[in-house]
């Protein structure tokens, strides 16, 4: 690939993810919740009996220390409850509150009408070759290390 082109091609996706991220603040912020925290209401959402923190980490594709801050202030505004797991003492499971499933519901809908007004100009087909070829992307963004000075 020429050096122009996976210039362009990086510029436009770290474009596209800013202006996304930035306009979903917008829409979550009337509701007192941030992207990082909607991205843990989904994760949860779809987990009826929680993850824990190390899995929601994997998920997030965060460090795990951030995904403890998060479920933390989570947990402070009663949107989450960490539970002991009845399988390894040692780990948590986190849980969705019944308030956190209450603003989950109202949110959601408005951040999938979000998301199919930005992708609904693709086809099935553009979408599934789209998101193979930016999973493949990320994979290399997080394979991707500076040389050790």
């Amino acid at each position: 690939m020429q050096p122009e082109l996976g210039h362009e091609l990086t510029r436009a996706v770290m474009t596209t993810a800013d202006v996304f991220l930035r306009e979903s603040q917008r829409l979550f912020r009337p509701h007192g919740i941030t992207a990082a925290q909607y991205n843990v209401f989904s994760a949860l959402a779809s987990a009826g009996e929680g993850i824990s923190q190390r899995e929601l980490g994997d998920v997030l594709v965060v460090d795990r220390s951030n995904v403890t801050g998060l479920v933390d202030r989570m947990e402070k505004a009663g949107w989450v409850k960490r539970e002991d797991d009845p399988a390894d003492r040692r780990v948590y499971r986190v849980i969705l509150t019944p308030a956190g499933r209450r603003l989950w519901e109202k949110v959601s809908p408005a951040y999938q009408a979000v998301v199919m007004q930005v992708v609904g100009a693709l086809t099935q087909k553009q979408a599934r070759e789209t998101l193979q070829s930016l999973k493949e992307l990320q994979a290399g963004a997080v394979a991707w290390r500076l040389p050790e000075e």
